[in-house]
């Protein structure tokens, strides 16, 4: 029999960077209960799976009560009702309070279709659970920045509606889904839609589960994967966050009636977004300092860099040639000068006490973090 608890959240992409820096907070009210949504080929590996996020949220069996209001599921969230059997979804329709969809595929390059079973149908299968459920408080929508495309200048807080070319297939499938859930908006469901920029490790420590966009970008700023080359960065701007601080917001507006209905920014902004050029400053020195070998740099005009990679590219190992195929990406974002605004999001979350942090303030422990993992064990 399944306990009533106050709050039970359904939560997809628990094993993410946002999601798994968001159970945790929400475990702090005892009221609280998560359900968590993995994907595992058998029990066995659910229930390894399910370990490996409290060895990561440090949950060890002292904190029995805290893992006793985790539940998990085994499912997909791409497809109809989550490849879930009739009686489990009826109870997690049953019993969920509040839905936080976070899962999302971040690989930028994928055919369009997939990219769209990828972010499309599940926020469908989302919408549909949150229909069918009979408690339902709040549903927190994670889509990014990335849906204003390739808009030139600063990017509102506001639905997007304008046509407008893309980056990637990434970027216009989380677009799409951005449609699907404001249509459900407009007929009264309650909901929020959260737009994180590139994010990094907790603010705190630096801890992230997995190494992703932020963490190739330092290797090429580096000039490790590049023989000491690297493009002519000009005035180009990186916006990033710290997980803990996309969840702390997440956790709080699915409490917060003022932020049904809007769409927030969780971003540093145009004030705090980080200039690439000193920040490669910054990766080179902290490499270096952590005892990783870095080549002499040699600058060169983006074209003329992309040339050569990409024939350098023949003669390298296959995991070095699969790391710089990811490099049209970062020089394509390159090319577009943008900002994403976030003065609307600062003014709502003032009211928590969650005020955005200075790349300054975390970037030494994200990069110490990281570098940290690469020392043999």
């Amino acid at each position: 029999m399944l306990l009533q608890f106050m709050k039970n959240y359904f939560i997809t992409g628990a094993t993410g960077a946002i999601g798994s820096s968001l159970v945790p907070i929400l475990l702090l009210d005892p009221e609280t209960q998560v359900t968590l949504l993995l994907r595992a080929a058998s029990l066995g590996e659910l229930a390894g799976r399910l370990e490996s996020l409290y060895g990561f949220w440090q949950m060890g069996p002292a904190e029995a009560a805290a893992r006793q209001r985790v539940r998990v599921l085994r499912g997909d969230v791409t497809r109809p009702a989550f490849a879930l059997d009739a009686i489990e979804y009826r109870q997690l329709a049953a019993t969920s309070t509040h839905i936080i969809h976070s899962a999302g595929n971040v690989r930028m390059n994928l055919p369009i279709e997939q990219a769209r079973h990828s972010s499309v149908d599940s926020a469908r299968h989302i919408i549909a659970l949150a229909h069918g459920c009979a408690r339902l408080e709040k549903v927190e929508f994670v889509s990014t920045v990335g849906v204003g495309g390739r808009t030139h200048g600063k990017v509102p807080e506001e639905w997007l509606t304008a046509p407008r070319n893309f980056h990637n297939t990434y970027e216009q499938a989380k677009a799409e889904a951005e449609e699907v859930v404001r249509v459900e908006l407009e007929r009264g469901l309650p909901l929020t839609v959260h737009r994180p920029s590139m994010v990094v490790g907790n603010g705190s420590d630096g801890r992230i589960i997995h190494f992703q966009v932020f963490y190739h970008l330092c290797e090429f700023l580096s000039g490790r994967r590049t023989f000491g080359m690297s493009p002519d960065l000009g005035v180009a701007r990186l916006d990033i966050v710290p997980a803990d601080y996309v969840a702390k917001a997440i956790a709080w507006s699915s409490t917060a009636a003022a932020s049904t209905g809007r769409i927030i920014h969780s971003c540093s902004g145009p004030a705090l977004a980080l200039a690439l050029d000193p920040l490669r400053e910054r990766v080179r020195r902290a490499f270096a300092e952590a005892g990783r070998r870095v080549p002499p740099l040699i600058k060169l005009p983006t074209g003329v860099f992309s040339a050569i990679i990409s024939a350098a590219s023949l003669l390298m190992p296959a995991d070095a040639r699969r790391a710089v195929r990811t490099l049209p990406v970062f020089l394509d974002y390159l090319a577009t000068e943008q900002t994403f605004a976030n003065h609307r999001t600062q003014e709502l979350l003032s009211a928590a006490g969650l005020a955005v942090p200075a790349p300054e303030q975390y970037l030494e422990q994200v990069l110490g973090y990281y570098l940290e993992s690469l020392r043999p064990r």
